[in-house]
């Protein structure tokens, strides 16, 4: 059983080629000061066409249970369930319940006892897992076309009737608690954590959808029969597939299986945009570590907001220089980026490891004003457009991924069709979009730091 958690994958989605590229393109002479960026950009081109309409994929209803179906003409089977709510349905003490739930059904259903389940898989040569998001949780299959119909058996069986017996959610509780634990041996996972904890405090975000030591081990096992008994309905579901089977029999597949489960009453909302909070917005943690870790994160605005595309530019243009400047030029890291975080309501931060933390950040803060004060000219950004959208589908081509875009679109931006005008949407962007975003989210940022305080200014953090 993996169990992934999506907060570990908010890296941004662009790898250390483009951030040297950006690098290159960032550091051109074609910028003006703001006040004069309307008389120095170029005027910017018309936005690409729209792509035609995607006539291999369809949005349906299957007894209650909304369905995405996108054919292929590969032999690979992706069907994920999304379960939607994440960390908003969870509470400090109920943290990491959901996933725990979903291992457990790894251990047993009615139809295939204990052993027998384990063994049904293996002869399938399929994959069932987990991943854990803030905003879902992915129930997800992956299986040959001819194995669709042994699969689909288990698959379905363990969200519909998983024995869930006292020795199994012991076993599985004592795990997770244990493996949750280890992230306080590792620096790095251990920022990703609290920074969230502290970047995200009052607000669902807060919360990690894999829990904390206190919280799995403070969950019963009548929690976990009365969230199955309550949680797991058809309006929390969202079915993403990507596959060649007849639409037909995918229809029957569902109508027998979660079109069985009970409606529900859950409405599936973006979240209210962060307002301003009070408070310190650093977090000092002291450690005996070789280099000290840093993590901030700005709050962004919903996922369908118009400075979306833009916000995604500015990130990878603001990850390059930081790459050229701390790493290439400084020599100050080996690791230092920008991130853009793809969620309902989005956000990006700052990322660091050195052992020069105040030296480091004041080249932070002042590439970070450069972009907000002056405009890169609008031509200078086509280059940088295309590497990203090259790597960014680079990285997305797999049927899993194909079947998360359309479920992020669909979620986010209300329509799986809206992830056709990606591609027109980043073209469009402008020098004075990006320059016009910075200024606009990318403050107030809230930092953790862990390693030896006596190093670091507070006040250099406080003042991103």
């Amino acid at each position: 059983m993996r169990i992934a958690c999506g907060a570990s994958g908010s890296r941004a989605p662009w790898r250390a080629p483009i951030a040297l590229f950006v690098a290159a393109i960032a550091t051109l002479p074609a910028t003006a000061p703001v006040a004069h960026a309307q008389a120095a950009a170029a005027p910017a081109p018309a936005p690409a066409a729209a792509p035609a309409i995607d006539s291999a994929t369809a949005r349906f209803d299957v007894g209650g249970v909304k369905v995405i179906y996108r054919q292929t003409n590969t032999n690979l089977f992706v069907a994920n369930l999304y379960l939607l709510g994440g960390v908003s349905l969870a509470t400090p003490e109920t943290a990491g319940l959901e996933t725990m739930l979903l291992e457990v059904t790894e251990r047993g259903t009615r139809k295939y006892p204990g052993e027998a389940l384990r063994r049904a898989m293996a002869r399938t040569g399929s994959d069932i897992g987990v991943i854990a998001h803030e905003d879902f949780t992915v129930y997800g299959l992956r299986t040959t076309t001819d194995r669709v119909d042994s699969t689909w058996s288990i698959y379905a069986d363990r969200l519909l009737q998983p024995t869930l017996t006292a020795s199994d959610f012991a076993f599985v509780r004592e795990s997770r608690v244990t493996a949750v634990s280890q992230r306080e041996d590792s620096p790095d996972a251990l920022l990703e954590y609290l920074a969230d904890s502290v970047a995200f405090a009052g607000y669902p975000y807060a919360l990690s959808p894999v829990g904390t030591a206190r919280s799995l081990g403070s969950i019963t096992l009548e929690q976990l029969k009365a969230f199955h008994r309550e949680q797991f309905v058809r309006s929390r579901m969202l079915l993403v597939v990507v596959g060649n089977i007849p639409r037909a029999k995918l229809e029957q597949l569902v109508q027998r299986s979660f079109a069985t489960l009970p409606a529900g009453t859950y409405q599936w909302k973006v979240p209210a945009v962060l307002g301003a909070r009070a408070g310190s917005n650093v977090h000092v943690v002291s450690r005996r570590v070789p280099t000290n870790y840093i993590l901030g994160w700005w709050s962004g605005p919903p996922a369908d907001s118009p400075d979306v595309p833009a916000l995604r530019v500015a990130s990878a243009i603001l990850s390059g220089r930081l790459f050229a400047e701390v790493r290439s030029r400084r020599n100050l890291t080996y690791a230092v980026e920008a991130r853009f975080r793809d969620r309902a309501l989005t956000s990006g931060g700052l990322y660091v490891t050195t052992t020069q933390p105040d030296t480091t950040l004041a080249i932070m803060r002042n590439e970070l004003r450069n972009l907000q004060q002056v405009t890169i000219r609008t031509e200078n950004l086509r280059p940088l457009v295309q590497q990203f959208i090259t790597e960014y589908f680079l990285d997305n081509e797999t049927s899993g991924a194909q079947a998360d875009f359309l479920a992020r679109a669909e979620l986010y931006r209300g329509d799986f069709r809206a992830g056709d005008r990606f591609v027109a949407e980043l073209r469009a962007v402008t020098g004075e979009d990006v320059r016009r975003v910075t200024e606009t989210w990318m403050k107030d940022i809230r930092f953790t730091y862990i390693g030896n305080p006596s190093l670091v200014n507070r006040f250099k953090l406080m003042a991103f």
